[in-house]
């Protein structure tokens, strides 16, 4: 008995579906978003890399307050203020580096507003940093799903930092 003759299936093969599947993704992510502008970062980006480091700016200048009014605080709030510095400087580096992030000064957040109202008593301070920790923490726990990678990533871990500081500060009130 003779063997059939081979088959040879009709149209293209699984490899190159699969090798033309993965050009397409590879394209699909190498091009730029609707929302690019031609300098390279989308300017919705921009703008929230600017207002994160305003907002840095404005927790810093509460820390700042509350220190000023509760020199006993120095030593448990001191390595929150370098990580709140430390943020404000990354953000402010950020929105520097991009060309489209505008004329607006990230420092100039906290600096020239007027005195803030520090409360009269140590454990109502740290409750009020808490506060302001906590709710600028939430902001941008919201505002990272919109924005692209790296700034996403600072966003997020801006985040994370914010809501340790605010449990941190929480147990130091008590």
């Amino acid at each position: 008995m003779p063997y059939p003759p081979p088959r040879t299936p009709s149209g293209p093969r699984r490899r190159s579906l699969l090798a033309s599947a993965a050009g397409a993704a590879l394209l699909a992510g190498c091009s730029a978003g609707p929302d690019s502008a031609a300098g390279g970062t989308p300017p919705a980006a921009a703008r929230a890399r600017a207002r994160a480091a305003r907002d840095s700016e404005g927790l810093l200048a509460r820390y700042d307050a509350v220190l000023a009014a509760h020199p006993a605080l120095a030593r448990p709030l001191g390595p929150l203020r370098a990580q709140v510095a430390a943020h404000r400087a990354a953000f402010a580096d950020q929105a520097a580096a991009s060309p489209s992030a505008g004329s607006t000064s990230p420092a100039s957040g906290g600096a020239s507003s007027p005195a803030l109202a520090v409360p009269a008593g140590e454990k109502d301070a740290l409750a009020f940093l808490a506060t302001a920790e906590r709710g600028l923490a939430d902001r941008r726990a919201k505002e990272l799903l919109d924005v692209p990678g790296e700034l996403a990533r600072l966003l997020a871990s801006a985040a994370a930092a914010g809501a340790a500081h605010a449990y941190l500060l929480t147990e130091e009130a008590k």
